[in-house]
């Protein structure tokens, strides 16, 4: 899929592998919209995304909403080569909130055309169903579900129906990519909540890439290991070094700038759909 001048969802935009992602297709000439919660630093991202796009110039895509006329189709060319910088945005919401959301998209679409969603927000909170306090609280387990499950297939829906309404080039509409986590398959103790709904993030990868064929629609997931995030950042240097000597090769946590190119990538390459790709250095996570 051609990048230059359509437009982008990046949910937990504001920072680590979002923000990373957000950068990175700023730098490939895409208009992105930044989504995350109005606690972030969404809106001083959009800033920085504007001004590191502001040396990027794109072609602006000329987006019909009908078969237009001959007449209509010279002034629709014309409108299609107008040059214009990068532009980004920032939408507070939560991913989980239908209305929220779909202020999202519109922004979006009034960016460019909308063909590329990636879904980076979620929480990783720990919780064993039998702790020392007793059974895990069931709103907690259903917390997590519903920010990285609900959440992620919320923002993919929708942006799938507007994915749908654009014109295709290339064979292709739009292209989303969702994220799960080695933990879906590797699962830690503490990890009942964050592994399940990581294992059905990626569960609906191929039956979405199923259904959406039919209107030009790429879905994959990527799998993180252990990578340089927020979270990651306020542990002990010494935990986070002992992190990073458990992966095989590179013997060190991920970079988000790593995952922000293989989300390129999976947009640039037309025949990755389908798929649940393991970004993780070989790791094969422990039980503890």
């Amino acid at each position: 899929m051609k990048l230059n001048g359509c437009s982008a969802i990046v949910t937990g935009g504001a920072s680590g592998l979002g923000l990373a992602t957000a950068k990175e297709l700023v730098a490939a000439g895409v208009n992105v919209v930044i989504v995350d919660l109005p606690t972030s630093a969404g809106e001083a991202v959009a800033a920085e995304l504007r001004e590191q796009g502001g040396a990027a110039p794109v072609v602006v895509e000329a987006e019909p909403a009908a078969e237009p006329t001959s007449g209509t189709r010279r002034s629709r060319r014309r409108a299609a080569g107008r040059v214009s910088a990068v532009r980004a945005a920032f939408v507070p919401a939560d991913v989980t909130d239908e209305d929220q959301v779909m202020q999202a998209v519109s922004a979006a679409g009034e960016l460019g055309p909308l063909r590329i969603l990636v879904n980076c927000a979620g929480v990783a909170t720990p919780g064993r169903m039998l702790g020392r306090e007793g059974p895990l609280a069931l709103d907690a387990f259903e917390r997590v579900i519903k920010i990285n499950l609900i959440g992620t297939f919320n923002v993919a829906r929708l942006a799938a129906a507007a994915m749908a309404e654009t014109r295709a080039i290339d064979g292709e509409r739009g292209v989303i990519v969702n994220t799960a986590s080695v933990a879906a398959f590797d699962g830690q103790i503490g990890q009942p909540a964050y592994a399940a709904s990581k294992g059905a993030v990626a569960a609906l990868t191929l039956p979405l890439a199923r259904e959406l064929a039919r209107a030009q629609i790429r879905v994959m997931t990527i799998a993180p290991g252990i990578f340089e995030t927020p979270m990651m950042a306020g542990l002990p240097e010494a935990t986070r070094e002992s992190l990073g000597h458990q992966v095989p090769h590179p013997s060190r946590l991920g970079r988000p700038s790593e995952y922000a190119a293989l989300v390129r990538h999976i947009v640039e390459n037309p025949m990755l759909n389908g798929e649940v790709i393991r970004l993780d250095g070989a790791i094969r996570m422990q039980p503890k």
